[in-house]
């Protein structure tokens, strides 16, 4: 196989054995794991099982973090002071990290969740928390959206940076996802996700919800566990990738 492309999801993000279950499965084609730490949702539990999984698959992994709002599954922005999220975020990812070393497991990455994701990839100071974060725990790279205001501060900050795109999201005429609250802003077939990652990792563009095509370069593509039918779409894209002869695979320094 000579092209590559590396597949992430988002994972213990849902409860029990039913979540452990989805969690194993989609691990089977991704290449790469964002681990939910307590902020929007995940225990210790969840985090043990998902390192576990993970490791016994040679997924690489990182850490999920996001707003302290289980309620709301981390999706609405919460207004605290940098210093209270700051901490909030400090105590997911150590409580991740610390599960992580005792598994024997690197976390390779950062990536904010939700309303975090969006908002650290627009605001300089949330970006700032992020990497401060990320530094603090020697997480060398931070995932988040291509072109944004996280990617400067964290290459500015000398740590790597994953540009991403999604599976499953419909994007905006101006690069940003389409709001989850609007009609159509999943797409839930698998049909629609494998035309999407296709064009993304093929031909680094994606059709926005107006029918233009932007450019969109990214080197990972994330596949969210949670959205209907995720196992039936990560499978359909694994083998729509195989048959394009394009390789999973995490890229890491050499």
């Amino acid at each position: 196989m000579s092209r590559t492309i590396c597949l992430n999801s988002d994972i213990g993000e849902l409860p029990g054995e039913t979540g452990r279950a989805l969690d194993r499965a989609i691990l089977d084609v991704v290449s790469r794991c964002s681990i939910a730490c307590g902020g929007h949702a995940g225990d210790e539990d969840s985090m043990r099982a998902t390192l576990k999984a993970a490791k016994a698959r040679g997924v690489v992994a990182g850490a999920h973090p996001s707003y302290p709002d289980k309620k709301n599954f981390g999706r609405i922005s919460v207004s605290l002071s940098p210093e209270d999220l700051e901490a909030s975020l400090r105590q997911q990812v150590r409580t991740l990290s610390s599960l992580a070393r005792l598994q024997g497991v690197v976390l390779d990455h950062l990536k904010p969740h939700g309303a975090l994701y969006n908002d650290s990839a627009k605001d300089a100071g949330l970006a700032q928390i992020v990497v401060r974060i990320a530094h603090q725990n020697r997480i060398r790279a931070v995932i988040g959206p291509p072109n944004s205001v996280l990617r400067k501060v964290a290459l500015e900050a000398g740590l790597d940076f994953v540009a991403e795109g999604f599976a499953d999201r419909q994007y905006s005429s101006d690069g940003s996802l389409v709001p989850r609250a609007e009609p159509g802003s999943v797409l839930t077939s698998v049909q629609e996700q494998v035309a999407q990652v296709l064009h993304i990792s093929e031909e680094g563009c994606v059709t926005t919800r107006d029918g233009s095509m932007i450019s969109l370069p990214v080197e990972t593509i994330c596949l969210h566990g949670d959205t209907a039918g995720a196992i039936q779409s990560a499978l359909g894209i694994r083998e729509a990738l195989q048959t394009r002869k394009i390789e999973i695979k995490a890229h890491l320094p050499q």
